[in-house]
This record gives structure tokens, sequence and C-alpha cells, in this order.
């Protein structure tokens, strides 16, 4: 996961290549509206760091502060965006984000909403503009000559809906890969907070074998990681796995250091 290089506009392919030829890519994730908690995290061997301002209050000025943070060092930033929005796309981009996570993408014409806000013209409706991510228009042309091939879009699987139309979903162009949402599906199918049900582990097992037929990624966040579960998400055919997240490793780290003193005492 060392071979990173910056071949132009500040993105590193390596990254956006492994997730489109279906290589396993690492990656962790942010709650806390920190650029100090990015800039640690982005200083480890993660290939990316996505954060999360779908389920935070990390606004989009709090977001582009906090990838400047991570700007240079070893993880690219990703973004889960608040939703499946044109300016809430447009705006990640334009602060710097180099891929996005778009959450409840049920249906095909959704995918399609996202692939369209993310690319520019002709492939997409993204407006063009002098910002962060060209560095205020120094390397506009570039940027813009490259930014298509080089975003990666992947959307949310995350209910009954979105897995009865896997195929649809990912026949739509400029989808790169999907991220299964394992809580909000036990929820679609009943069985709220049981992810290792039989119908939860069904339906992924149908989200991989699509991502197999159409040469797409497919990725899970792994919140509390392990040796072992992260093992059986490899075996499974994940590629796009997010190891914990800041919050919990923050609190199992505190847990076990209250716990240390505990036993001494």
């Amino acid at each position: 996961m060392e071979n990173r290089s910056r071949n132009y506009g500040g993105f590193m392919r390596n990254v956006i290549d492994a997730i489109r030829t279906r290589k396993i890519c690492i990656g962790s994730w942010i709650q806390i509206n920190s650029p100090t908690v990015a800039e640690i995290m982005a200083s480890l061997d993660y290939d990316w760091i996505a954060v999360d301002c779908e389920h935070t209050d990390i606004t989009i000025t709090e977001f582009s502060n906090i990838i400047r943070a991570m700007h240079g060092r070893k993880s690219i930033p990703f973004i889960r965006v608040r939703e499946n929005d044109e300016l809430a796309i447009r705006q990640a981009l334009d602060m710097g984000a180099q891929g996005i996570i778009v959450p409840m993408v049920h249906t095909a014409d959704q995918a399609r909403k996202a692939v369209l806000a993310a690319k520019y013209p002709p492939e997409g409706i993204r407006g063009f503009c002098f910002s962060r991510m060209n560095d205020w228009g120094v390397n506009f042309d570039e940027y813009a000559q490259k930014a298509n091939d080089s975003i990666t879009v992947v959307v949310m699987i995350e209910s009954k809906e979105a897995v009865n139309n896997i195929d649809e979903i990912l026949e739509v162009q400029g989808v790169d890969g999907v991220f299964i949402g394992p809580y909000d599906m036990s929820g679609s199918y009943g069985c709220v907070g049981q992810i290792d049900n039989d119908l939860i582990i069904q339906a992924q097992k149908k989200v991989i074998e699509s991502c197999n037929r159409y040469n797409k990624s497919a990725g899970i966040h792994i919140v509390l990681p392990t040796e072992q579960n992260i093992t059986d998400a490899i075996e499974k055919g994940f590629k796009f796995i997010a190891l914990g997240v800041d919050v919990v490793y923050l609190r199992e780290s505190a847990k076990r250091a209250i716990e240390i003193i505990k036993d001494i005492k």
C-alpha cells in the first residue's frame, strides 16, 4: 500500500486505480470534527480516509479544513456526502475530495444522479470554477481535463430495494463501486441491528456476486475490526474496506486504559 504517487493535480492515482481494478483498498472513517484528528489518521497507512458528513455536524467549511490537514499525507480524502444532492457533491469535490460516497442509493436513477453531479459536461452537470481542487485556478485546465476520470464515485447499498436493484445500479456508467451499509440494511429487512442475520448475509452475498459480474468493487465498513472479521470480509470478496472510526478508536483506547488502572488497584 506504499506505492502511492502523485501524477497530476494532486490525485493519487494508485488508490483510484485500485478501486477501479478491484484490488484491496483499505481506509478508515472520521466523525470527529477536528483537523487534528484527520492529520493523525491520514499520517497512518490507510489508503483513504472518509469524512462522514451524513451522520455528523461537519459542515462543508469544516470539511475543507479537515482535508487541508490531510493534504500531502499518506491517505487521500473521501467524503460521505450528507445526501444524494447536486450541490452537496459539487461543493465536496470543489473543496478537494477525491472520492465521494453517496448514501441511500436505492435505484439506477439515483445512482445516475450521483454520477451526473460528480462529472463535468458532457458526462455530467458539475459546474466549473476556481476553487481549492484546482489551486484556485492555477491548475484549472489540468484539473478540468482529468477530473472526470479521476473522481471516484461509490454509492451506498443500504436497503432491500437497493439489493433488488443491484444489477441495474452497477450498469450505470461512472459508478466505480458500492459500499454496503449493514445497519440501515438490517432495518429495511426488519432485523434492526442484526448485521449477522442470514437475511443480511445473503443480501451482501448477492451484492458481491453482482459486483463480480460487473467488475466493480464491493465495499463495507468494519466498525470494530479484528483479524477474523477483516479476513472474513476479504474472503467474501470485499475490496473497498473501511476499518474502524475515530470515535470508536478513541472510546476503546480510553476504555482499555481505565480497565488497566482498575486491575492495578
